[in-house]
């Protein structure tokens, strides 16, 4: 999924809104240090997801068979390897 710089700022505002709403949080660094931190963080991921869509696209390509994008067959082995790259990255 991608995301304008401008709907990642505006969640960011959105999730530090909340987090000063709550009572039970305590939050020890500046609200907007906060925001850009869950801007980074939001950025870094959607940035790694990207990176392993692409991955896992080349990866397909490469079987003898050719599959079809869309297709049953396709979607599994995508979700699969998805998943697998997904975890070799978080490790």
């Amino acid at each position: 999924m991608k995301l304008s710089r401008e709907k990642i700022t505006h969640l960011s505002h959105l999730i530090i809104k909340s987090f000063m709403d709550d009572e039970d949080l305590e939050i020890f660094k500046a609200p907007n240090d906060v925001r850009l931190e869950i801007v980074r963080i939001i950025t870094d991921e959607l940035m790694l997801e990207e990176n392993i869509d692409q991955e896992v696209k080349r990866k397909l390509t490469t079987y003898k068979r050719k599959l079809i994008e869309g297709s049953q067959e396709w979607d599994i082995l995508y979700q699969k390897t998805y998943e697998e790259e997904m975890a070799k990255k978080k490790r």
